[in-house]
């Protein structure tokens, strides 16, 4: 009888072959535990900061989002290209700029790449919206 109580409680705390009960490898506060979202994030973040600096007034009223694939509208094809942004102007100076990170994630190869095509997504789309070039916007892009 004892043998099965044994046995029953081994089931319960699921610690097979006496490794331990599984958890996180590490802290989620160190950078490697930082989803692949959490840091695309993060990059559109700094490329909006950065543009805040010089733009502020000017993007006061722009929301800045991320999405993982763009919504591809019937009779759009592959061939057409998948875009990495949308900029939706509204009504009263309002806009909203999307980045897309599965496209961008796709079309780079490693994060420093990956963070130079945010930075110019994000510069192109705020340049599209205020009717400038992208040079004005940031000089040091591109």
């Amino acid at each position: 009888m004892h043998r099965q109580r044994v046995q029953a409680d081994r089931v319960r705390r699921r610690d097979r072959r006496g490794r331990g009960i599984r958890g996180p490898l590490t802290p989620p506060q160190l950078p490697i535990s930082r989803s692949r979202a959490q840091i695309f994030d993060d990059l559109v973040l700094d490329a909006v900061e950065r543009l805040e600096r010089v733009w502020a007034r000017e993007l006061a009223n722009v929301e800045f989002l991320v999405e993982d694939v763009p919504q591809v509208p019937p009779g759009i094809t592959a061939d057409d290209g998948i875009p990495f942004s949308r900029l939706e102007s509204a009504g009263g100076g309002r806009a909203r700029i999307t980045v897309y990170r599965r496209p961008v994630e796709i079309r780079t190869k490693d994060p420093e790449e990956m963070a130079f095509l945010v930075h110019d997504t994000v510069v192109e789309e705020v340049a599209n919206l205020l009717g400038l070039e992208p040079e004005t916007i940031d000089p040091e892009s591109r």
